[in-house]
């Protein structure tokens, strides 16, 4: 071998050592770094799970906290004072509690029972079963990614049998965020996925109360991504509602009264209902067949408001066509009519009395303050459509254009009109409009609900032809600051509180005028 391929070879093994030694080198290096990555990632991973659980934990934590409070305070008593005291401790807690009940089941409810259900409903009943009630009602957002005929087989499948991977790709079902238990309601707040509406609740409310199992249910909005699914366990409106007794003969300056909430019987969520005499809503329409329990609404608000009334802050005036509901209180009443030729005459004086007004405050006032002197002026009008439909065309249109004076121009000036009707079409009545404040009794059909309320009343839970027969006083109201219909029952008042009204309202209070003698002073001075 020459020297020259010595030297090559020479050559080309060092130089292959040299690459082998980098290669190591750099081997051992990428090795330092896969490493390095590799504990970066586990402990990264580590720390996300950690986070995840500290958040799982907080959100347990604020969310349940009477729960985590309980077991945490069951775990230290167990742990330092034994389980045989905590168990003789919850017996005594039970027993307590059981007396309470019997003794004040009022007050037992409301600071204590309420509690106790909303906690146990849910964990025993919405927890478990919301999410398949609001899936089998179509309140749920499916993936578009994902078949129909897959997600369908998804949530039908067990629960168990399904991943919770499938389950959310497949399906995303609104959030359970909290539970409250009133008198006969439970309210159910649920966070919306995104692309839901509440008004997709609204139209699978009745869907949800046959899944619950209860006679009704109500959508409340109370926040734009959040609801409150009403069940109403039970009915406080079942049993008539007292009026508010008539008040003793004592002071007569009528100032307990408030005129803007005057007490008109009780809400199904078992608050009272009150009703405005004077100012914005006062105009008040009321519908309802026959004994649906119109006069109810009537008279219930004139009982709570009976010392104003003899005190003369407020005078009211009655047109009764069937002369059977107000004439059987007619004391109280400084205007009174009952045909067509008397209501033209209570509507001229109120007439008269609105131009009186208008003369003394315009430019002065936007409100006309009330006072003895200047009191509200409530016109009561049983069975308004007799007289705005059923009559001769020339007293028909009288009473109605005079109606829409009182009614557009009244309400500052201290006038309220409240009006009866059986038949609540635009025919029958064609000042309806101009009667902001709806109530719907009990109606004969649905397509007269919308008439009463507005459009999408019966949607939303108005279900006023409904009502049993049995169940005088119970109707919907809506639009009084809510978005939902409210259903409530008028204090009933009967016979014996009318006669006992008329007595207080004239025996030295009010100066009670009468219609006829009115008349018949004006053709006196004539």
């Amino acid at each position: 071998m020459s020297a020259h391929a010595v030297m090559t070879l020479v050559l080309g093994a060092g130089g292959l050592a040299v690459v082998l030694w980098v290669l190591a080198k750099v081997g051992r290096a990428l090795a330092g770094i896969v490493e390095a990555l590799a504990a970066i990632a586990v402990v990264g991973m580590a720390l996300w799970g950690l986070v995840r659980v500290v958040g799982w934990v907080v959100r347990q934590l604020v969310t349940h906290w009477r729960t985590c409070l309980t077991l945490v305070a069951g775990w230290a008593w167990c742990r330092y004072l034994g389980w045989v005291s905590l168990v003789v401790t919850l017996g005594v807690l039970v027993m307590v509690q059981l007396v309470w009940w019997r003794l004040d089941a009022v007050g037992y409810d409301q600071w204590c029972g309420r509690w106790l259900r909303g906690w146990w409903l849910r964990w025993a009943l919405y927890g478990r079963k919301l999410g398949g009630w609001l899936t089998a009602c179509g309140l749920v957002v499916r993936d578009a990614a994902v078949p129909v005929d897959v997600t369908v087989s998804l949530v039908g499948r067990r629960r168990n049998a399904v991943s919770r991977s499938d389950r959310a790709a497949a399906v995303a079902v609104p959030r359970l965020l909290s539970v409250r238990s009133g008198a006969s309601w439970d309210e159910v707040r649920v966070r919306l996925v995104a692309g839901q509406t509440p008004e997709e609740f609204d139209d699978a409310a009745r869907a949800l109360a046959v899944a619950r199992k209860v006679t009704r249910c109500q959508i409340r909005e109370l926040e734009p991504d959040v609801v409150s699914i009403d069940f109403m366990r039970r009915d406080l409106l079942a049993d008539p509602v007292a009026c508010l007794p008539v008040p003793d003969l004592v002071a007569v300056d009528g100032t307990g009264v408030d005129l803007r909430a005057v007490y008109a019987g009780s809400t199904e969520y078992g608050k009272p209902w009150r009703l405005p005499l004077v100012g914005t809503g006062s105009h008040t329409l009321v519908a309802g067949a026959t004994g649906s329990g119109k006069n109810s609404v009537m008279w219930c608000p004139l009982v709570a408001a009976a010392s104003a009334i003899r005190a003369g802050v407020i005078r009211c005036s009655g047109i009764d066509p069937k002369a059977m509901e107000l004439s059987y209180g007619r004391g109280i009443f400084a205007r009174y009519g009952q045909s067509g030729r008397d209501a033209l005459a209570v509507l001229d004086a109120l007439l008269d009395e609105l131009e009186r007004r208008k003369a003394e405050f315009a430019g002065l006032t936007r409100q006309v303050p009330i006072s003895t002197e200047w009191p509200v002026e409530l016109l009561e009008f049983d069975e308004i459509g007799a007289l705005t439909r059923y009559t001769d065309r020339k007293t028909r249109d009288l009473i109605v254009e005079k109606l829409a004076v009182l009614t557009t121009q009244g309400r500052a000036l201290g006038f309220t009109v409240r009006g009866y009707v059986q038949e609540p079409t635009k025919d029958t009545v064609p000042v309806r409009e101009l009667l902001p404040r709806r109530i719907a009794m009990r109606l004969t059909s649905k397509t007269q609900v919308p008439m009463v309320l507005g459009d999408g009343a019966f949607e939303r839970g108005a279900w006023a032809n409904r009502i049993p027969e049995d169940a005088a006083g119970v109707g919907y109201v809506w639009g009084e600051g809510i978005r939902e219909p409210l259903r409530v029952r008028a204090g009933w008042v009967p016979d014996q509180t009318i006669k006992a009204l008329e007595h207080y309202v004239t025996n030295g209070g009010a100066q009670v005028v009468n219609l006829a003698d009115r008349r018949a002073n004006e053709r006196g001075s004539a």
